[in-house]
């Protein structure tokens, strides 16, 4: 896997990922950002709830779920002094469907953070508290 970062100007930069994928990634105003894109903080969140619902929605595909929409809920606590690194991440994962079972719901969301999400574990690894939690939509 790879990817590039280039400075366009200011605080903000082109990512760029391996398979051609590009975006603006920009500070925040009071560091000299002009808030065109996203955080480099929140990109690291973003990835995170990407790789447990990526995991979660083929878990449940598997199993023949029904699933209507799964959507993943983060909230990040940081520590307060530099760096300010992630000391908390809440998801909340919201889902509807059709005759979903609840069961399998849960043990989907699980797995993904106890055996396959990527990202879950190495934050993990690197201290971070994460808990996981299912909201059943109707």
């Amino acid at each position: 896997m790879k990817a590039r970062v280039s400075w366009h100007q200011e605080v903000s930069f082109v990512a760029e990922s391996g398979s051609g994928h590009a975006m603006v990634v920009d500070g925040a105003p009071e560091h000299g950002g002009r808030n065109i894109g996203p955080r480099p903080m929140e990109l690291i969140l973003m990835g995170l709830g990407s790789c447990a619902s990526f995991d979660v929605i083929t878990i449940l595909k598997k199993q023949r779920q029904d699933i209507i929409s799964c959507e993943c809920m983060l909230e990040a606590e940081r520590a307060d002094a530099v760096p300010a690194v992630f000391t908390k991440i809440t998801m909340d994962f919201q889902v509807s469907g059709n005759n979903l079972d609840q069961g399998k719901v849960e043990r989907a969301v699980a797995l993904s953070a106890e055996k396959y999400c990527s990202a879950s574990k190495m934050l993990e690894d690197a201290g971070v508290e994460l808990s996981h939690r299912v909201t059943f939509l109707s």
